[in-house]
């Protein structure tokens, strides 16, 4: 593919290739001086008397190519990393003009110019090589500055090749051509370029080959390839819902969270969760009873029940109150391990002592026992009725005793409610209709 700079690179190409037709038609005798091939904008020629004999390129429009507009797109992931390196497809507007001041000298260098470019329908590699790396001979210091830049488009080695054709304009659109460029009008003719392909270097991801479609058939050996199925229901592992108890919004350590979905029959199941802030990841097993269409596991309680290792699951310093991403691990003999979607769970906060006492001044000291312990890292936050309490500061890593300190706390009983990070403590018995508040979620303010 080419770079930036092929836009620049084809009209040297054709400023090039013009003017050596003209050299070898020697041209020059039968005007009666030189000749100018120039790529000006046409209200920087200089026109009238003085007019020098002049053949002038001007690329006027720059337009997507339809045919390969949206070749490898989309070229990011859902992620948004970069896949594959999306060409820009253009096509290039050309008006080649003719300029003199005497009798019929216009038309004859519009006439060549032209019969150049109808002979010319492929800008081969070559010519294109030629012209941004001249031969050993030619001065390079009397060439345009720009012109050694255009030798890094790399526009011979892209993989369409540049083709050249005529344009045809009414003259309704060349009087509007004409009109914006200010300028007065002369014999012209139009031509379309097309396609220059400009890619950008930047790294992307690439997969690697697929080596076979589906699992291979015991029998024959061979791949088993795309497996059809009827209906709705998918024939893969999947979760629908994850249900905490007693109709709560949220799941609590001790508590047992219920998965739902279906074909979730194995030789063993286990759920996945996956703390949504850090990544971490703790798996617990099925409970008994576990069925195709669901399962259920307990969340561990705070304090265990006996010792864990410090890396378990089981041990209540790995879980952390936030959003989980938790997903059922389907493990069959002889097959791979299968993982379901994921489903968000939100382990809330268990307050298990709430206290308040008389601090410095007006200050009143809220102190209370959480399950699972809080993190230094986590945002924290007490919520006395309606006031907003900011923890205070922590010392340690975590701790599952939190002190809260406010002169502005409401006096007497006063329910209250634990934020950590997105996670709220459940404040709302919803076991019975209509729900109630928890009578143990509260705090006497002296």
């Amino acid at each position: 593919m080419s770079n930036a700079l092929a836009l620049a690179a084809v009209t040297a190409v054709l400023k090039n290739l013009l003017d050596n037709a003209l050299i070898d038609a020697s041209l020059s005798q039968a005007v009666g001086g030189t000749i100018t091939v120039s790529t000006l904008p046409p209200d920087r020629i200089e026109t009238g008397e003085n007019e020098a004999p002049r053949l002038n390129l001007f690329l006027y429009q720059v337009a997507p190519n339809a045919a390969l507009r949206n070749i490898e797109l989309p070229a990011r992931d859902g992620r948004g990393r970069r896949v594959a390196n999306a060409p820009l497809a253009l096509d290039l507007y050309y008006l080649l003009s003719a300029y003199s001041a005497q009798d019929f000298e216009a038309e004859i260098l519009l006439g060549y110019g032209m019969q150049m470019l109808h002979e010319t329908p492929v800008l081969s590699r070559e010519a294109i090589r030629l012209t941004m790396t001249p031969p050993s001979p030619v001065n390079g210091g009397i060439l345009p500055p720009a012109v050694g830049a255009l030798a890094a488009s790399d526009l011979a080695e892209q993989m369409e090749l540049v083709k050249l054709s005529p344009h045809v304009l009414t003259t309704e659109e060349m009087s509007k051509l004409w009109t914006a460029f200010q300028a007065k009008y002369r014999p012209s003719a139009a031509y379309i370029v097309t396609v220059v392909l400009i890619e950008a270097r930047a790294p992307t991801r690439s997969p690697l080959p697929v080596l076979t479609r589906g699992e291979p058939d015991p029998a024959t050996g061979r791949d088993r390839g795309i497996i059809a199925f009827t209906g709705l229901v998918p024939p893969f592992p999947a979760l629908t819902a994850a249900t905490p108890p007693d109709a709560q919004l949220a799941v609590r350590m001790g508590e047992t969270l219920t998965l739902v979905g279906q074909n979730l029959e194995g030789d063993a199941v286990a759920a996945r969760f996956t703390h949504v802030g850090t990544g971490f990841e703790l798996e617990l097993d099925a409970e008994p009873g576990a069925t195709a269409r669901g399962f259920q596991v307990e969340i561990p309680p705070d304090p265990p029940a006996g010792p864990v290792p410090p890396d378990s699951p089981f041990n209540p310093a790995n879980w952390q109150a936030g959003v989980y991403a938790v997903a059922a691990i389907v493990r069959r003999a002889g097959e791979p391990d299968r993982m379901t979607n994921q489903l968000p769970v939100v382990l809330a906060p268990r307050l298990d002592a709430i206290a308040a006492a008389p601090a410095a001044g007006d200050e009143v000291t809220v102190t209370i026992d959480v399950s699972p312990p809080v993190r230094r890292v986590q945002r924290t936050r007490l919520v006395v009725g309606t006031e907003e309490v900011a923890v205070d500061a922590i010392a340690g890593e975590s701790t599952p005793t939190l002190a809260f300190t406010s002169a502005a706390l409401p006096s007497g009983s006063q329910f209250v409610r634990l934020r950590v990070d997105q996670a709220e403590s459940v404040l709302i018995d919803r076991s019975v209709k209509p729900p109630v508040f928890d009578a143990t979620q509260q705090v006497s303010i002296p």
